[in-house]
């Protein structure tokens, strides 16, 4: 699951366990005190409440949805997903803990060696693993984690067979969590993780961080979850001012940020890729 900053909505609805009068009953009060297009519609919901409280049950969702504007129906979503996302990042570093290397493998494994065996080892114990790994050198993860702090959140897309789907990811200490936009909409901080992404600090003084992925695949497939990994490192690990300034509007101008730009930059790592 993603972090609890993550803001839910709670619904208007408590339980079946009520009868459809007692709960049409609370549901009115609380609209009344909490949705402002209550009075528009009180005369229309108090007739429908009496004579049909099941009905009204069922209807109460269309009849206090208020009208939006274009503009406003194309904020919505990046509002939700970035603003819980501050506070999120001013507490991540003292809430979240490290994961541990030795929690996943034995430590005596890798004492004493050097880069190059470390790196060796770390690649050959995950091959027959259902996971993506990798070594990074010290100085290209400080640069990910330095810009990651000022863009704690960001959306990738994976090409599916009808087009592309949005992945969100989310840093949170030596951690990065990912999670289909949609499930993220639909479930909020409840939504399930279909990729895992850690890297283990503990033999950054010798220059090297090890990353492990782990992916969900009744979500993603393995080749899926390279691909959210490669574009991580697109975005956070290289000096690209254009890749800079689409984090830079996601974060602080969502108006501004354009789906198809992230789309065109895949496109060209694919590219690049198969070259």
């Amino acid at each position: 699951m993603l972090a609890r900053s993550f803001l839910g909505f709670r619904g208007i609805t408590r339980g079946i366990a009520m009868s459809a009068s007692s709960r049409a009953k609370e549901v009115v009060e609380e609209l009344k005190e909490k949705n402002p297009f209550f009075e528009k519609y009180a005369e229309k919901i108090g007739k429908l409440q009496k004579t049909s409280p099941e009905e009204f049950l069922s209807r109460v969702d269309n009849l206090i949805k208020p009208e939006k504007s274009k503009k406003q129906e194309k904020t919505r979503d990046y509002s939700e997903l970035l603003k819980p996302k501050e506070t999120l990042a001013e507490k991540i570093q003292g809430e979240i803990p490290h994961k541990k290397l030795q929690d996943i493998m034995k430590m005596e494994l890798v004492e004493g060696k050097s880069v190059d065996e470390l790196q060796s080892i770390w690649l050959e114990y995950h091959k027959t693993k259902d996971v993506i790994a990798a070594a990074i050198p010290t100085g290209q993860f400080d640069f990910q984690q330095e810009r990651a702090r000022k863009h704690p959140i960001f959306i990738l897309p994976i090409p599916r067979s009808e087009g592309f789907e949005f992945i969100l990811m989310q840093f949170a200490a030596n951690t990065v969590h990912f999670t289909p936009l949609l499930c993220y909409q639909v479930h909020k901080e409840n939504a399930p993780e279909c990729l895992n992404i850690v890297y283990y600090t503990e033999f950054r003084e010798k220059g090297i961080v090890l990353m492990r992925g782990e992916y969900d695949s009744q979500v993603i497939s393995a080749k899926e979850a390279q691909c959210l990994a490669n574009q991580l490192q697109m975005y956070y690990c290289q000096n690209s001012k254009k890749k800079l300034q689409l984090l830079e509007n996601f974060t602080n101008k969502p108006d501004s940020f354009k789906h198809m730009d992230i789309i065109s930059e895949l496109e060209n790592l694919e590219i690049t890729q198969s070259s």
